[in-house]
């Protein structure tokens, strides 16, 4: 079977390990994973993460970050561009996540950033999703 959104399934992945409150996931890595997963902790959505080689393409585990009081850290999860529909923004039109609580994550000419990122550097790209 092909994956045709593998960071859709990604996202899927952390949001039912969330829900089973397990304290870490396992996906399959590639350098886009990678990168989505270094942006989640430094805004300091998940613990850490590392990759494990394999014979393979490596797994990508991500230790999952819980509140003191056992709540949730990451609260929704949302893929915006999909295979079938790309969804792009310019420099000025770059989504705010719940009035600015969450974050959007772009694939822009420079890599993987946070809007915040991309506004700062003035350039527009692909939105992957949404993280709040």
């Amino acid at each position: 079977m092909t994956m045709t959104d593998p960071i859709a399934d990604m996202l899927t992945r952390i949001r039912n390990a969330l829900k089973a409150m397990h304290d870490e996931v396992s996906v399959p890595s590639s350098k886009m994973k990678v990168a989505v997963a270094k942006i989640l902790k430094e805004e300091g959505y998940i613990k850490d993460y590392k990759v494990i080689q394999d014979n393979k393409q490596g797994i990508l585990k991500i230790a999952l970050k819980w509140g003191s009081h056992g709540e949730k850290v990451i609260t929704g999860l949302k893929k915006v561009s999909k295979p079938g529909r790309r969804v792009y923004c310019g420099k000025e039109d770059i989504p705010v996540v719940i009035g600015g609580l969450g974050i959007t994550i772009l694939s822009t000419s420079r890599g993987i950033l946070t809007g915040a990122q991309a506004k700062k550097m003035d350039i527009g790209g692909e939105v992957i999703c949404n993280i709040w």
